[in-house]
């Protein structure tokens, strides 16, 4: 078994720390004290964290039991007579020339071991990169190559290494920096011996001015091909999904949210609430603004389907050569324009609820396609042949007569009966009028909110207005008359001056007006007010008014003029 050498080392300064950390690492060394007047020098902190003993004093350290060595850092005369007295006669001295001389030893071994350290991350770095990395002394001889570059350019290293970077890649990004001392980026080239495109970054090393060597880097171009085509790629992605998300929608009205107390209205509700649970098909039908789209909002959101999507599709605003697409979708390339494939409503509405709003303005052919979709669940996108098959519950409206159509031939007999399964008959307001004060007050609590007023109700004579009007425009007119009379009303009460302008005054059999008479002038206004109100503010609408108030259209606009 070895002996071990007991040392005892003085100074614990960087030459005295160097000496300690080396023989500490010796196994057949065993550090017996170290020593040094400031016990904040380094080496005393590397004894106490290794609970090696330190001291202050050389004589402490002269003293102990069977010290082999004892090795002087300092170069101190004092310090070295001071251990020649305290020592033991078989104590050996290693003072500060032979020191200084393994301190010198110890740095350059350390400063090799950590040349080594770092030549070997760096050679791992350059190993395990993905871009080819090429390096050339100041003359230009090839000095490296990462394995990266021997796979873009089918080169071996060995071929390449010790090769001219002017005579092999004379146009190359790295000769060029070398040439101009100036950094080079996105250079386009191909590697010389090679028919490889690639794009280069390359910097010339200077050092105190002189040029060193050189280095580059780079990607072949069907690398950032590809990255450019996943990036694309990602985009559509991404776009298709924004596209989903902004055609997909929940329900946003409830059973609670639909007010009548009518015996048809009632009948209408309660049939709506029990078909809600069903998956069967529903139809609804009634007037313009009797609140169709409410109930097919109600039955999605009271079926087995209210956390899926809710899809709307109003028939008579799509022109009826995108009916199709709209509907199926298109695959990319099925005609010009087409430059992504589209997903259509039925396969958005997957899982869900498509709701087809004014059905019976949809076209023969189209209707078609839309009974094979409720027999089969399948269908095609346009310019594509691949089947989709797709889960989607149905809910139709109409304010059409689709069984006087179906005897016309406008409407397919099949397809009607496929979507009455379950019928809906909503009845016009003036057919339940007595809900009209229920409607008046949930809407104005709703406008109160909307536009921060306080209004409390109607009048006596503005409420016998509106009950005795006829509502050619259903729940959607009255709606949007309190909406208008919310906007000008200025005390807590709506009055039935505020609603003489959206609204015809009832007539006296004499043909007097019922609140009060007016000027000519008035009337004359408010009968083109209404008629616009009835045909809309369109030209066509302007036209009808016209007609019905017989006068031409000129002085209608005249007039039109005049009253604004």
């Amino acid at each position: 078994m070895t002996r071990l050498v007991r040392v005892g080392i003085v100074g614990g300064g960087k030459g005295g720390s160097s000496i300690y950390k080396t023989l500490k690492s010796i196994d057949h060394v065993e550090i017996a004290m170290l020593c040094d007047r400031s016990l904040s020098a380094p080496g005393m902190f590397l004894a106490k964290r290794d609970a090696v003993p330190v001291c202050s004093e050389v004589e402490e350290l002269c003293a102990l039991p069977n010290l082999d060595l004892i090795i002087e850092a300092t170069g101190d005369a004092d310090v070295q007579r001071r251990i020649a007295q305290g020592k033991a006669r078989q104590t050996s001295v290693m003072e500060a020339e032979g020191a200084n001389l393994m301190m010198h030893v110890i740095e350059e071994k350390e400063q090799l071991s950590e040349m080594k350290r770092l030549k070997g991350e760096m050679d791992a770095i350059l190993n395990s990169v993905q871009e080819a990395i090429e390096f050339a002394t100041g003359d230009g001889t090839i000095r490296y190559v990462n394995p990266s570059f021997c796979r873009v350019t089918g080169l071996s290293a060995k071929d390449r290494i010790g090769q001219n970077i002017f005579e092999a890649s004379p146009s190359g990004a790295l000769a060029r920096a070398m040439r101009t001392h100036e950094p080079i980026f996105a250079h386009r080239s191909r590697v010389g011996g090679t028919e490889v495109e690639v794009v280069s970054n390359a910097s010339p090393i200077v050092v105190d001015g002189k040029m060193e060597g050189g280095v580059v880097v780079f990607q072949p171009l069907t690398d950032i091909y590809k990255l450019m085509e996943q990036l694309q790629a990602s985009n559509q992605v991404i776009d298709d999904l924004k596209t989903r998300i902004n055609q997909i929608t929940t329900s946003t009205y409830s059973f609670d949210d639909i007010l009548g107390s009518h015996p048809e209205f009632e009948k209408a509700l309660d049939l709506a609430a029990k078909a809600a649970k069903s998956n069967s098909t529903v139809l609804i039908s009634g007037e313009s603004g009797t609140g169709k789209e409410l109930f097919a909002h109600a039955i999605h959101g009271a079926s087995l389907r209210w956390d899926k999507p809710f899809v709307k599709v109003n028939c008579a605003a799509i022109p009826e050569t995108l009916l199709e697409s709209e509907f199926f979708g298109y695959e990319k390339g099925a005609f010009t324009g087409a430059l992504k494939t589209k997903l259509g409503k039925m396969e958005l509405a997957h899982s869900g609820t498509i709701f087809l709003d004014e059905i019976g303005d949809m076209n023969l052919h189209l209707q078609a396609k839309i009974l094979r979709v409720l027999q089969d669940m399948e269908f095609e996108r346009v310019g594509g042949t691949q089947t989709i098959r797709v889960d989607v519950r149905v809910v139709a409206a109409t304010n059409r007569n689709l069984r006087e159509m179906v005897k016309q031939g406008t409407f397919r007999e099949d397809l009607f009966y496929r979507l009455n399964v379950v019928e809906l008959k909503l009845p016009s307001l003036r057919q339940h009028k007595e809900d009209i004060p229920a409607y008046v007050h949930s809407l104005i609590i709703k406008f109160n909110r909307k536009f921060g007023k306080r209004v409390n109700g109607l009048t006596t004579p503005a409420e016998e207005l509106l009950l005795n009007y006829d509502w050619p425009g259903n729940v959607r007119e009255l709606q949007n008359v309190i909406e208008r009379a919310m906007v000008t009303v200025e005390e807590d009460i709506i009055t039935h001056k505020h609603l003489l302008n959206f609204v015809e005054a009832p007539m006296h059999a004499e043909g007097r007006e019922l609140p009060e008479l007016v000027s000519l002038e008035e009337m004359e206004k408010r009968m083109i007010r209404l008629a616009l109100q009835r045909f809309g503010d369109s030209v066509e609408g302007k036209k009808k008014a016209a007609q019905v108030l017989n006068i031409s259209l000129a002085t209608l606009y005249n007039k039109l003029k005049v009253f604004s």
